[in-house]
């Protein structure tokens, strides 16, 4: 027993020394376990307000989980009196290797969590983006998958995606069609413009409000030129844009309304020789 006693007394010093850091952490790691649970919770219930993807969604989650846990225990061992600063350069030395070996794909990954968060597009909008037009057909973790309408596949990274500038033609229910129609000068402007009216009054997939614009926007060199701007459905755009833009020809010729074209006149010159 005697053996024994200055092993005691050096364990009871070593409590009393370090015993209420001890306690203290176990507090602190418990206390942030249960704050990181609460977290994750909110956390998760934001994703699936945001509708994330459901694999984006459990990546992300888990990453943060991860990454919080991680720290926590790091701050709990530097409490206890562990010397954590040759750990924390170590493990920030790695991740700055791996993050220069993977700086591309990492780029592309953090774009593609922008855009599944933000939603600046969704699946089957037709956008045009990074000098590329198309429906998307499949939002990726590194890249956005675009169908041409020649049937064509596009493959664009999602980093610059994210950071540059696009054109989504889908993201409002209604779009504005813009016509521009070319008359004589001899012609009757005031005939025209009725025509145009008639025809946009005829198809109930233009909208009356707000109501049709139609103007003499330009005198040209070889015609007047009418604007017509209407307001339609985004889905019925293209069909509407053709089909008018067919009615107005056939209506133009049928009522005598001149559409003109360049015309140039070559005279020829029969040179005598002597």
């Amino acid at each position: 027993m005697q053996e024994l006693e200055p092993i005691l007394q050096q364990a009871m010093q070593l409590i009393k020394q370090h015993g209420p850091g001890f306690v203290m952490a176990l507090i602190v790691l418990l206390a942030g376990f249960w704050i990181i649970g609460i977290f994750n919770k909110r956390f998760r219930k934001f994703l699936m307000k945001r509708e994330v993807e459901p694999s984006l969604r459990s990546f992300v989650q888990t990453l943060a989980s991860i990454t919080l846990k991680i720290l926590l225990i790091i701050s709990v061992m530097g409490m206890v009196g562990i010397e954590m600063t040759s750990f924390i350069a170590l493990l920030g030395a790695a991740g700055l290797a791996v993050g220069l070996a993977l700086q591309g794909t990492l780029q592309n990954f953090a774009g593609g969590v922008i855009i599944l968060i933000l939603k600046p597009f969704k699946v089957g909008d037709f956008i045009t983006a990074q000098g590329h037009s198309g429906t998307v057909r499949e939002i990726q973790v590194f890249n956005t998958i675009l169908k041409t309408p020649d049937n064509k596949t596009i493959v664009i990274p999602n980093s610059p995606l994210a950071t540059g500038s696009l054109i989504n033609y889908s993201a409002e229910e209604n779009r504005r069609c813009d016509f521009t129609f070319g008359i004589g000068y001899g012609d009757d402007i005031d005939k025209a413009k009725s025509l145009l009216k008639q025809l946009i009054e005829a198809d109930e997939r233009f909208h009356q409000d707000p109501p049709p614009q139609i103007v003499v926007g330009e005198l040209g060199d070889s015609s007047v030129n009418i604007i017509v701007r209407a307001w339609v459905k985004t889905s019925d755009f293209w069909d509407v844009f053709f089909e008018y833009t067919e009615k107005v020809k056939k209506t133009f010729d049928k009522e005598g309304i001149n559409i003109p074209f360049p015309q140039r006149d070559v005279h020829l010159y029969q040179q005598q020789t002597t």
